[in-house]
Protein backbone atom coordinates (compact mmCIF):
# COMPACT_ATOMS: atom_id res chain seq x y z
CA UNK A 1 0.00 0.00 0.00
CA UNK A 2 1.12 3.69 -0.98
CA UNK A 3 1.81 5.69 1.88
CA UNK A 4 -0.08 8.93 2.25
CA UNK A 5 3.06 11.27 1.22
CA UNK A 6 3.74 8.57 -1.96
CA UNK A 7 0.32 9.52 -3.62
CA UNK A 8 0.84 11.59 -6.66
CA UNK A 9 -0.51 15.13 -6.82
CA UNK A 10 -3.05 16.16 -7.06
CA UNK A 11 -5.36 18.88 -7.50
CA UNK A 12 -4.29 22.31 -7.73
CA UNK A 13 -0.89 21.39 -6.75
CA UNK A 14 -0.75 19.08 -10.10
CA UNK A 15 -1.68 21.94 -12.18
CA UNK A 16 0.61 24.53 -10.82
CA UNK A 17 3.73 21.87 -11.46
CA UNK A 18 2.28 21.44 -14.54
CA UNK A 19 2.40 25.38 -15.68
CA UNK A 20 5.39 25.50 -13.85
CA UNK A 21 6.98 23.04 -16.50
CA UNK A 22 4.78 24.92 -19.36
CA UNK A 23 6.20 28.13 -18.63
CA UNK A 24 10.03 27.03 -18.25
CA UNK A 25 9.89 24.92 -21.69
CA UNK A 26 8.27 28.51 -23.55
CA UNK A 27 11.24 30.24 -22.18
CA UNK A 28 13.75 27.84 -23.48
CA UNK A 29 11.71 27.95 -26.86
CA UNK A 30 11.61 31.50 -26.94
CA UNK A 31 15.21 32.34 -25.90
CA UNK A 32 16.67 29.29 -28.57
CA UNK A 33 13.91 31.27 -30.95
CA UNK A 34 15.66 34.61 -30.17
CA UNK A 35 19.39 33.02 -30.83
CA UNK A 36 18.65 32.24 -33.92
CA UNK A 37 16.73 35.42 -34.99
CA UNK A 38 19.71 37.45 -33.70
CA UNK A 39 22.44 34.93 -35.35
CA UNK A 40 19.81 35.49 -39.06
CA UNK A 41 20.41 39.37 -38.25
CA UNK A 42 23.97 39.41 -37.79
CA UNK A 43 24.95 37.58 -40.87
CA UNK A 44 22.58 39.63 -42.57
CA UNK A 45 23.90 42.76 -40.96
CA UNK A 46 27.68 41.35 -42.25
CA UNK A 47 26.28 40.58 -46.20
CA UNK A 48 24.77 43.85 -46.14
CA UNK A 49 28.35 45.79 -44.68
CA UNK A 50 30.35 43.60 -47.50
CA UNK A 51 27.78 44.81 -50.36
CA UNK A 52 28.35 48.30 -48.35
CA UNK A 53 31.99 47.94 -49.32
CA UNK A 54 32.26 46.27 -52.00
CA UNK A 55 30.22 49.56 -53.47
CA UNK A 56 32.65 51.74 -51.74
CA UNK A 57 35.31 49.85 -53.44
CA UNK A 58 33.93 50.06 -57.06
CA UNK A 59 32.49 54.13 -56.41
CA UNK A 60 36.51 55.04 -55.26
CA UNK A 61 37.75 52.91 -58.85
CA UNK A 62 34.70 55.16 -60.43
CA UNK A 63 36.01 58.56 -59.40
CA UNK A 64 39.34 58.08 -60.07
CA UNK A 65 41.17 59.69 -62.29
CA UNK A 66 42.34 59.07 -65.67
CA UNK A 67 45.66 60.39 -64.42
CA UNK A 68 45.59 58.35 -61.08
CA UNK A 69 44.44 55.20 -63.43
CA UNK A 70 47.36 55.93 -65.91
CA UNK A 71 50.09 55.86 -63.27
CA UNK A 72 48.79 52.55 -61.63
CA UNK A 73 49.40 50.96 -64.54
CA UNK A 74 52.29 48.54 -64.59
CA UNK A 75 55.39 49.82 -66.40
CA UNK A 76 54.75 53.29 -65.79
CA UNK A 77 56.59 53.92 -62.79
CA UNK A 78 58.99 56.37 -64.13
CA UNK A 79 56.14 59.04 -64.76
CA UNK A 80 55.05 61.17 -62.15
CA UNK A 81 51.83 62.95 -61.98
CA UNK A 82 51.36 66.01 -63.51
CA UNK A 83 49.01 68.73 -61.64
CA UNK A 84 46.05 69.73 -63.22
CA UNK A 85 46.38 73.09 -63.30
CA UNK A 86 49.62 72.89 -65.72
CA UNK A 87 47.72 70.62 -68.22
CA UNK A 88 44.74 73.53 -67.98
CA UNK A 89 47.29 75.92 -68.83
CA UNK A 90 47.17 76.55 -72.76
CA UNK A 91 50.72 77.86 -72.87
CA UNK A 92 52.45 74.78 -71.74
CA UNK A 93 50.51 73.08 -74.12
CA UNK A 94 52.15 74.79 -76.97
CA UNK A 95 52.62 73.07 -80.49
CA UNK A 96 51.64 69.44 -79.02
CA UNK A 97 48.29 69.84 -81.18
CA UNK A 98 50.62 69.27 -84.23
CA UNK A 99 51.88 66.14 -82.69
CA UNK A 100 49.04 64.28 -81.29
CA UNK A 101 46.36 62.97 -83.35
CA UNK A 102 42.71 63.09 -81.77
CA UNK A 103 44.31 66.39 -79.40
CA UNK A 104 40.66 67.70 -78.31
CA UNK A 105 39.56 64.56 -77.64
CA UNK A 106 42.86 63.46 -75.81
CA UNK A 107 43.35 67.08 -73.62
CA UNK A 108 39.52 65.88 -72.76
CA UNK A 109 40.32 62.25 -71.91
CA UNK A 110 42.96 63.32 -69.52
CA UNK A 111 41.21 66.72 -67.23
CA UNK A 112 37.82 63.20 -67.00
CA UNK A 113 36.05 65.93 -69.34
CA UNK A 114 32.68 64.41 -70.12
CA UNK A 115 32.33 64.18 -73.87
CA UNK A 116 29.22 63.84 -75.33
CA UNK A 117 29.96 63.11 -78.32
CA UNK A 118 32.15 60.00 -77.36
CA UNK A 119 29.14 57.98 -78.11
CA UNK A 120 29.42 58.56 -81.43
CA UNK A 121 32.89 57.12 -81.66
CA UNK A 122 33.49 53.52 -82.68
CA UNK A 123 35.17 51.14 -80.64
CA UNK A 124 38.78 51.29 -83.00
CA UNK A 125 38.25 55.44 -82.78
CA UNK A 126 37.82 55.36 -78.77
CA UNK A 127 40.80 53.36 -78.93
CA UNK A 128 42.67 55.80 -81.07
CA UNK A 129 41.59 58.90 -78.95
CA UNK A 130 43.03 56.13 -75.61
CA UNK A 131 46.16 55.97 -77.39
CA UNK A 132 46.43 59.71 -78.31
CA UNK A 133 45.92 60.50 -74.40
CA UNK A 134 48.32 58.59 -73.46
CA UNK A 135 50.58 59.68 -76.05
CA UNK A 136 49.75 63.63 -74.82
CA UNK A 137 50.49 62.97 -71.21
CA UNK A 138 53.91 61.92 -71.79
CA UNK A 139 54.80 64.88 -73.84
CA UNK A 140 53.20 67.17 -71.45
CA UNK A 141 55.32 65.04 -68.87
CA UNK A 142 58.05 65.45 -70.18
CA UNK A 143 57.85 69.63 -70.12
CA UNK A 144 56.27 69.41 -66.07
CA UNK A 145 59.57 67.34 -65.19
CA UNK A 146 61.61 70.52 -65.90
CA UNK A 147 59.94 72.96 -64.05
CA UNK A 148 60.50 73.14 -60.09
CA UNK A 149 57.35 71.05 -59.34
CA UNK A 150 58.36 68.05 -61.45
CA UNK A 151 61.71 68.16 -60.59
CA UNK A 152 60.71 67.95 -57.01
CA UNK A 153 58.37 65.11 -57.94
CA UNK A 154 60.88 63.12 -59.69
CA UNK A 155 63.36 63.93 -56.44
CA UNK A 156 61.31 61.62 -54.53
CA UNK A 157 61.11 59.00 -57.27
CA UNK A 158 64.98 59.18 -57.61
CA UNK A 159 65.24 58.80 -53.82
CA UNK A 160 63.15 55.94 -53.39
CA UNK A 161 65.42 54.32 -56.32
CA UNK A 162 62.19 54.19 -58.19
CA UNK A 163 63.94 54.37 -61.48
CA UNK A 164 66.38 51.12 -61.36
CA UNK A 165 70.26 50.95 -60.58
CA UNK A 166 73.23 51.07 -63.15
CA UNK A 167 74.22 47.78 -64.51
CA UNK A 168 77.39 48.51 -64.60
CA UNK A 169 79.44 46.44 -61.92
CA UNK A 170 82.21 49.04 -61.13
CA UNK A 171 79.29 51.87 -60.44
CA UNK A 172 78.40 49.88 -57.21
CA UNK A 173 74.60 50.15 -57.66
CA UNK A 174 74.18 54.03 -58.52
CA UNK A 175 70.55 55.17 -58.95
CA UNK A 176 70.12 56.28 -62.39
CA UNK A 177 67.70 58.79 -64.08
CA UNK A 178 65.41 58.14 -66.98
CA UNK A 179 66.26 59.90 -70.17
CA UNK A 180 65.48 60.15 -73.80
CA UNK A 181 67.25 60.17 -77.05
CA UNK A 182 65.16 62.67 -78.92
CA UNK A 183 62.54 65.59 -78.19
CA UNK A 184 60.34 64.25 -80.96
CA UNK A 185 58.10 61.01 -80.48
CA UNK A 186 58.05 57.53 -82.32
CA UNK A 187 62.47 58.07 -82.54
CA UNK A 188 64.07 56.05 -79.68
CA UNK A 189 62.61 54.39 -76.25
CA UNK A 190 63.25 55.42 -72.61
CA UNK A 191 66.86 54.57 -71.49
CA UNK A 192 68.31 55.58 -67.83
CA UNK A 193 71.18 58.08 -67.46
CA UNK A 194 74.07 56.70 -65.06
CA UNK A 195 75.25 60.18 -63.14
CA UNK A 196 78.49 57.87 -62.11
CA UNK A 197 80.09 56.55 -65.81
CA UNK A 198 78.14 59.11 -67.57
CA UNK A 199 76.58 56.36 -69.60
CA UNK A 200 73.08 55.18 -70.82
CA UNK A 201 71.77 52.08 -70.57
CA UNK A 202 68.32 50.14 -71.22
CA UNK A 203 65.81 49.68 -68.46
CA UNK A 204 65.57 46.19 -66.90
CA UNK A 205 61.72 46.66 -66.98
CA UNK A 206 60.80 45.94 -70.68
CA UNK A 207 57.80 47.74 -69.73
CA UNK A 208 59.24 50.77 -69.00
CA UNK A 209 61.85 50.11 -72.16
CA UNK A 210 59.34 50.00 -74.30
CA UNK A 211 58.37 53.73 -73.31
CA UNK A 212 58.70 56.14 -75.87
CA UNK A 213 61.66 58.62 -75.25
CA UNK A 214 60.48 61.72 -75.80
CA UNK A 215 58.04 61.53 -72.80
CA UNK A 216 61.43 62.10 -70.69
CA UNK A 217 63.50 64.26 -73.02
CA UNK A 218 67.42 64.98 -73.52
CA UNK A 219 67.22 67.64 -71.02
CA UNK A 220 65.83 66.16 -68.02
CA UNK A 221 68.66 64.23 -65.84
CA UNK A 222 71.00 66.77 -66.55
CA UNK A 223 69.37 69.69 -65.66
CA UNK A 224 67.98 67.45 -62.46
CA UNK A 225 71.89 67.31 -61.57
CA UNK A 226 72.33 71.11 -61.97
CA UNK A 227 69.18 71.79 -59.89
CA UNK A 228 70.40 69.21 -57.12
CA UNK A 229 74.39 69.61 -57.19
CA UNK A 230 74.40 67.37 -54.15
CA UNK A 231 73.50 64.01 -55.94
CA UNK A 232 76.41 64.36 -58.51
CA UNK A 233 78.62 61.50 -57.41
CA UNK A 234 82.25 61.89 -57.16
CA UNK A 235 84.38 61.65 -59.86
CA UNK A 236 86.24 58.73 -58.96
CA UNK A 237 84.85 56.27 -61.03
CA UNK A 238 86.89 52.96 -61.94
CA UNK A 239 88.10 52.09 -65.45
CA UNK A 240 88.33 48.43 -66.28
CA UNK A 241 91.83 47.19 -67.52
CA UNK A 242 92.09 44.13 -69.33
CA UNK A 243 94.90 41.92 -68.62
CA UNK A 244 96.32 38.63 -69.75
CA UNK A 245 98.24 36.44 -67.58
CA UNK A 246 97.84 39.23 -65.22
CA UNK A 247 99.72 41.66 -67.42
CA UNK A 248 98.04 45.07 -69.06
CA UNK A 249 97.43 44.72 -72.85
CA UNK A 250 99.64 47.26 -74.22
CA UNK A 251 97.80 50.55 -76.32
CA UNK A 252 100.01 50.02 -79.16
CA UNK A 253 98.50 46.41 -79.60
CA UNK A 254 95.98 45.15 -81.98
CA UNK A 255 93.99 44.80 -78.94
CA UNK A 256 93.18 48.67 -78.91
CA UNK A 257 94.19 49.69 -82.69
CA UNK A 258 92.34 49.01 -85.95
CA UNK A 259 95.00 47.35 -87.08
CA UNK A 260 92.99 44.14 -87.84
CA UNK A 261 90.95 45.07 -90.25
CA UNK A 262 94.29 45.89 -92.20
CA UNK A 263 96.02 42.51 -91.40
CA UNK A 264 93.21 40.85 -92.75
CA UNK A 265 93.30 42.81 -96.20
CA UNK A 266 96.64 42.00 -96.57
CA UNK A 267 96.27 38.63 -95.89
CA UNK A 268 93.79 38.24 -98.45
CA UNK A 269 95.40 38.15 -101.78
CA UNK A 270 98.16 35.44 -99.94
CA UNK A 271 95.34 32.77 -99.70
CA UNK A 272 94.66 33.86 -103.20
CA UNK A 273 97.60 33.20 -104.75
CA UNK A 274 97.78 30.02 -102.68
CA UNK A 275 94.39 28.91 -103.85
CA UNK A 276 95.52 29.54 -107.30
CA UNK A 277 98.54 27.74 -107.53
CA UNK A 278 96.65 24.90 -106.06
CA UNK A 279 94.05 24.58 -108.66
CA UNK A 280 96.98 25.40 -111.37
CA UNK A 281 98.90 22.01 -109.55
CA UNK A 282 95.79 19.99 -110.10
CA UNK A 283 94.85 21.02 -113.13
CA UNK A 284 98.73 20.02 -114.36
CA UNK A 285 98.55 16.55 -112.95
CA UNK A 286 95.35 15.87 -114.93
Amino acid sequence: FLGEGDWPERGPARFAAKNKLMATTSRDETSTLAESIGADLTSLGEDEGDEDVDDEVSASDEDSSWIAWFLSLRGNEFFCEVDEEYIQDDFNLTGLSSLVPYYDYALDVILDVEMAIEESLTEEQQELVESAAEMLYGLIHARYIITNRGMQAMYEKYAAGSFGRCPRALCCGQATLPVGRSDLPRNYTTQVFCPECRDIFTPRSSRSASIDGAYFGTTFPHLFLMTFPELIPCQTTQTFVPRVFGFRISRTSIYYTNSSSETTLKRRPKSRSIKAASWTAGSVAK
